[in-house]
């Protein structure tokens, strides 16, 4: 699996699961469950993970959807 994006915004997350659900790729969403460690603050990113052969795929439909800022090189 390959990250493409990191961040603490949950709703930037949940479109970009989103998106990649609706096109059929597979991806996880790596380091929810350290919100319990920190108190549920924010302060630890989240990791959007996809599988590596569709990761320019992914890239492609997050910059079609505004989300080129976001993206992880």
């Amino acid at each position: 699996m390959l990250e493409i994006i990191r961040t603490n915004d949950v709703v930037i997350l949940s479109l970009a699961q989103s998106l990649m659900k609706d096109a059929g790729i597979h991806c996880m969403i790596a380091d929810q469950s350290m919100s319990v460690l920190e108190g549920s603050l924010g302060l630890l990113p989240r990791r959007l993970l996809v599988d590596e052969e569709r990761a320019e795929e992914a890239r492609r439909i997050l910059t079609d959807a505004g989300l080129e800022a976001e993206l992880r090189s």
